[in-house]
């Protein structure tokens, strides 16, 4: 199940944040060697993680197996001051539109082939839910272009924002990718199951901390 952690309902979740925080030093710097991240608590935390940011949290048995977080595109994100050279065209802004970052998983629960891992689709099925619930519908994304084919599989209508070009000695590639009805439902049918992901209540989403 998905939780969504906002600074409304923060307190309730202190001992899963820090794992999420300490998760995705693991991942962002530990595996994939991003090493301006490092920090010597080993927790990776950033200036985007704020007031306006939206944590979404894949826990089992206390234990937080996956992670994202969503910003707003109307405030500053990477897309915005980190990574504005992905951009070639107008930037898009709106309060439709948020930005996917820190999407990581535990390895062991990590897809094996072409399929989604039951985290991975949980943790985009997250995404999906909460959006159609509360009016946004478009994703900014910088990733990996291989994630471009498995975005369109699952129903995202990706646009990239400009060529890839090598960060962190990657390449990234930034896209939006829009979602509707049918991205859910997709996502239900390759997992089996048409049961709700999202555990928390809606009230405490984008809309109250975008203004």
């Amino acid at each position: 199940m998905i939780h969504i952690v906002t600074p409304q309902n923060m307190h309730l979740y202190q001992e899963e944040m820090e794992q999420a925080y300490r998760l995705r030093h693991r991942i962002f710097v530990d595996e994939m060697k991003w090493t301006d991240l490092a920090k010597p608590d080993g927790r990776e935390i950033d200036q985007f993680d704020n007031e306006h940011a939206v944590h979404m949290l894949c826990i089992a048995d206390g234990k937080v197996l996956g992670y994202q977080r969503m910003l707003p595109s109307t405030r500053p994100h990477l897309l915005s001051d980190v990574l504005p050279q992905l951009c070639e065209d107008e930037r898009p802004v709106g309060a439709h539109i948020w930005e996917w970052t820190r999407y990581c998983v535990e390895p062991a629960h990590r897809e094996r082939g072409r399929a989604l891992s039951p985290v991975a689709n949980a943790l985009l099925s997250g995404i999906v839910e909460w959006g159609l619930e509360s009016g946004i519908n478009t994703i900014i994304i910088e990733m990996n272009p291989l994630w471009l084919l498995r975005l369109v599989q699952l129903h995202f209508r990706t646009i990239p924002l400009g060529l890839p070009q090598s960060v962190g000695g990657q390449d990234v590639v930034a896209v939006t990718a829009s979602f509707d009805r049918r991205t859910l439902l997709r996502l239900q049918e390759m997992r089996g199951d048409s049961r709700r992901v999202l555990i928390q209540p809606q009230q405490t989403g984008p809309m109250r901390l975008a203004g």
